[in-house]
């Protein structure tokens, strides 16, 4: 059973849920004070990366991301404000105190552990190279000179420039407009998610690109500002407890049609 934790005097904001802890509080002001003085919060999601976040036939916000930033402010009791973000403006909009924290499929890699910290890993998200069945990849090296597309700032985009030295990257804004450029054949192959891949597909029905290669499998987790100390305190106790009890499970495979591994990486 995960522990419960107080924060002395912090009536009104979460306690009931027993997600703070006197340890973890920091001596200094920090975001789970503005939170609490605030009354909100605020998330910034990306609301171009299908299936972790996009809008519905009646232009709301939905994904998997969404439905997890909302379980979160409903069990802190707290209404959700949504800031739209795209890959390349994530960390600069956390940095600079446009949101309190950013929940959009954002890997955990050394790079942005430099800037920014994480909670720990909610989900999981493959770096894939896809293409139609027509189209012959064997190896890395099968790249050398195709058009490769993918979304700029992104883990995918790290992976694709590091690992795929030979190709021609195309990079697109975020992963909808990637998408637009996979189904007009602006580009025939692409570095992104196996998520991605199955959007695309729904519009590509006769010919579907397939995965030809796993460059990396990464968790994601929520990205908020260094020494943020109770903040993640907090986020840690409310991912452990809904992966616990299933519900953060159930979001994920509902949006993207797999099961989370049964052992989370860490």
């Amino acid at each position: 059973m995960i522990r419960r934790h107080f924060l002395a005097g912090a009536a009104g904001l979460v306690v009931a849920m027993g997600l703070l802890t006197h340890s973890s509080v920091s001596a200094r002001a920090d975001t789970l004070d503005d939170i609490k003085k605030r009354g909100k919060i605020i998330v910034a999601l990306d609301l171009g990366s299908p299936p972790f976040g996009m809008f519905d036939a009646k232009m709301q916000p939905t994904g998997s991301d969404v439905e997890s930033a909302k379980l979160l402010a409903a069990d802190l009791g707290l209404p959700l404000e949504i800031v739209q973000v795209t890959s390349p403006n994530r960390v600069p909009f956390l940095l600079t105190g446009k949101a309190d924290l950013v929940m959009a499929s954002f890997s955990v890699n050394e790079e942005r552990k430099k800037v920014i910290d994480f909670s720990i890993p909610y989900g999981v998200i493959q770096v894939v190279i896809a293409a139609p069945k027509k189209i012959e990849i064997k190896d890395i090296a099968s790249l050398s000179g195709m058009r490769l597309g993918t979304t700029r700032g992104s883990t995918n985009d790290k992976e694709a420039t590091d690992q795929a030295k030979g190709a021609d990257i195309v990079r697109y804004e975020d992963d909808a407009t990637l998408n637009t450029a996979l189904i007009s054949g602006q580009v025939k192959v692409m570095a992104s998610s196996a998520q991605v891949m199955a959007t695309a597909n729904e519009r590509l029905k006769n010919d579907p690109l397939e995965i030809k290669l796993v460059l990396k499998t990464n968790p994601y987790a929520i990205g908020i500002r260094k020494g943020d100390d109770a903040l993640r305190q907090v986020l840690n106790d409310w991912v452990e407890k809904n992966l616990a009890n299933g519900k953060l499970r159930a979001i994920y495979a509902k949006y993207n049609g797999v099961e989370l591994p049964t052992e989370m990486p860490k």
